[in-house]
Parts: C-alpha cells; structure tokens; sequence
C-alpha cells in the first residue's frame, strides 16, 4: 500500500512545489496596481479610468487599439489587463516616417524604452504606427474590438487628417466593435478653427467624423465632465493642468478648475455595412 501511495505523494510535492499560477487582475486591480507611475495615479480623479473604460464595454479578452498612447497612462491599464486573454496595440505616432519630427522620434523611442524596461507587463503588446495618410493599418484590417481615443481629435484637426483617422478606426474594427472617444468638449457652435487653436471640439464636430466614415453613435457618459470649465483661457486648454501653459499667473486658479471638460462619446461599427 505504501508503494503504492508513494507516486501519488511525489505528484502531490512537485505540485505543491510549482509557482502559484499567475492570475490576471481585474480591471480595478490593473488600476490600483502599484507598478503605475504615482505621477499618473493622481490624475485618476479627472480621468476615471475604471467608469470610462467599463462604460466603453472594456473586457480582458478583447483585441483593443489605443491610438497615440503618448507616455503611456493608459498603457500602463490595459497592457497588464489585456495581458493574458486579450491583446494591446498601442498605435504611436508615425517615427519611421522620414519626415518624423525629432519630436516624434524621441517620444516614440522613450514609449518603446518603457516597455521594455518592465517586460513582465508590457512583453505581449503589439506596436504600430498611425499618421494619415502614409500610416493608417492601426491593426490588422477587421480585428480590433475596441478602439480608443483619448484627447487626440484636435491634434489631427491641426494636421488636416481627422476625417482620414476615423476611416481607418472603421477599417480596424470588427463589425459590432466599438470606437470610443475622450476629447475636450467645446462649446456649441465653436468653429473649426477656433478649434484648432484652442483645443476644444465641439460634440457635433466629433459625431460628423464618426457618422462620415460609417459609424452609428451609441451613447454618451458624463463622467468626464467638467463644468467648472469655462473655456475661454489665454492659451486653450492648454491652460488648464496637467499642462498649465501660463506656469504660475493664476496657477492656483486653474489647479482649482482641474483638467478639462471632456465629452465621452461610443461609436459602434454597424454588424452590417451601410
């Protein structure tokens, strides 16, 4: 009988003896993680991430595409979210261009040294590059469930490539996937080219893009805005923090109106093509 135990008991040990296996976190453990940038944390309060991200849909088994992810806020969420289950491509502005600014090039290389310096969250994340009309292919064409914007549709009104960017957001969506987007809400009426100087687009402007290149509006959140946000400062809103253009005239003004009123608008790509 002993013998007999003896294969059992080893199975037992050797089991007993292997790592535990690596759970993925929720998407409020990814938050609250403390492998995040403390710099980062404290803009929690203005960007809701868990309500913005459970509002568009977010799952850990989705293929998602964050466009210019910048120094990686959000990178720093979804990458270790979507780890295991789902798949991250993080779309960076356009670097191998030869016409990429040095600007690019240094932010795009310190994008990729931070992924590389912590392997164990970012090793599974897929690159790509976007900049209309030379780098469009953000994701293999029809594969992407999510796509996601954050406070990019005014840089791409400055280029003159807007109507261009959100085509290629429905080229990389699944039909039935979803396009959110987080932008800095402009008052009603506000030209295009008040726009691109201040920063702020209107909720009409942001609902043409999306309706021109095919898709259907699916809602609004309001738990990024701001009505403490009067939008009518020297610099846009660039005024505001985290940038605070002016440095220290009227900082504890703007410290005290916080970031931005922004609109937080989902888009779905229609299950059939219109």
């Amino acid at each position: 009988m002993l013998r007999s135990l003896r294969p059992t008991l080893l199975l037992l040990a050797l089991i007993g003896s292997l790592p535990a296996a690596h759970a993925a976190p929720t998407l409020a453990e990814a938050i609250a993680s403390p492998q995040r940038t403390p710099d980062y944390v404290q803009r929690d309060r203005y960007r809701h991430p868990l309500e913005t991200l459970s509002f568009f849909g977010l799952r850990p088994d989705m293929t998602v595409v964050e466009i210019w992810p910048g120094t990686g806020w959000y990178t720093e969420i979804l990458a270790p979210y979507l780890r295991d289950s789902g798949q991250y491509y993080a779309a960076t502005p356009a670097a191998s261009l030869p016409n990429a600014s040095d600007g690019t090039k240094k932010g795009v290389a310190s994008f990729r040294d931070k992924l590389a310096a912590k392997p164990d969250a970012y090793d599974k994340v897929h690159l790509s590059e976007f900049k209309p009309p030379e780098r469009v292919e953000i994701a293999p064409q029809s594969t992407a469930d999510l796509v996601l914007t954050f406070r990019n549709v005014h840089n791409w009104m400055a280029a003159e490539y807007e109507a261009d960017a959100f085509k290629a957001f429905y080229a990389a969506l699944k039909p039935g996937g979803v396009l959110g987007v987080v932008e800095h809400r402009a008052p009603a009426g506000q030209s295009r080219e008040e726009s691109k100087k201040n920063g702020y687009v209107t909720e009409a402007y942001i609902k043409a893009l999306a309706f021109g290149a095919g898709f259907e509006f699916a809602g609004s959140s309001p738990v990024n805005d701001n009505p403490r946000d009067t939008k009518d400062y020297p610099e846009g809103v660039w005024t505001l923090p985290p940038v605070l253009r002016l440095k220290d005239v009227d900082r504890d003004k703007y410290l005290a109106i916080g970031e931005s009123d922004r609109m937080t608008l989902k888009f779905v790509k229609p299950k059939v093509s219109r």
